[in-house]
């Protein structure tokens, strides 16, 4: 099988689930290289839990301001009408349902949508953060990840084995090999990779999938 996406083609096919207007935030991790990705024309509020509305992509070496960053400690930019807030605030934000998408990494997917994504079995401690409050509050979810572990098991399972952040939260996951949107009946495969096929996508996927009948190869 071919190679699928790279960690910034992934994050490049997720702005194109951004719409005009949205207040959106980025969890830490492969979903902070969305801001890389945002068109300048596309007004996008990107808010931050440890605190900022309005930042833009990771800064470069000559633009850092060390006491900018985002939640992943990453340093950033600010756009003009940028604001800084109570960490309580931001998740008064959050827990508000102010937020209209968050994207998150997982470390895996149910095919009911169920998120785990802040420990795993083999960690004795772990801190989920503020990604329970972003899967409850946030209007819409978005998981970017691998489609499998480093030794090749499936990320998408028919019942989470490891600490879940949430139950039945996930709208749309994007993987390195594919888009699949989790639906009432089960897992939607939408898109896949270029060179990728449906085939080489169910054997890496523990529950069966639903081909749609619009699937497609992914536009980036």
């Amino acid at each position: 099988m071919k190679a699928g996406l790279s960690s910034e083609l992934i994050a490049l096919r997720a702005v194109k689930e951004l719409q005009e207007g949205m207040y959106v935030n980025l969890g830490v991790g492969l979903p902070t290289l969305v801001s890389q990705f945002i068109p300048e024309d596309l007004e996008v509020m990107l808010h931050s839990e440890n605190g900022i509305l309005g930042y833009g992509s990771i800064a470069n070496e000559g633009e850092m301001d060390v006491d900018l960053v985002n939640a992943g400690l990453q340093p950033v930019v600010l756009k003009p009408g940028a604001s800084f807030f109570h960490h309580a605030d931001s998740f008064a934000m959050i827990r508000g349902g102010h937020i209209d998408l968050t994207i998150l990494g997982a470390h895996q997917v149910s095919e009911q949508g169920d998120l785990a994504n802040w420990k795993t079995p083999e960690e004795k401690v772990g801190a989920v953060g503020g990604a329970m409050d972003l899967v409850c509050g946030a209007k819409r979810v978005i998981v970017l990840m691998r489609h499998t572990t480093r030794s090749g098991k499936p990320r998408l399972v028919r019942q989470c084995t490891y600490p879940l952040t949430g139950r039945g939260v996930v709208n749309i996951v994007i993987t390195d090999l594919a888009l699949v949107e989790v639906t009432p009946g089960g897992l939607l495969l939408k898109e896949v990779a270029p060179g990728i096929s449906v085939a080489d996508v169910q054997a890496l996927t523990e529950p069966a999938l639903t081909v749609s009948p619009d699937l497609h190869e992914m536009g980036l």
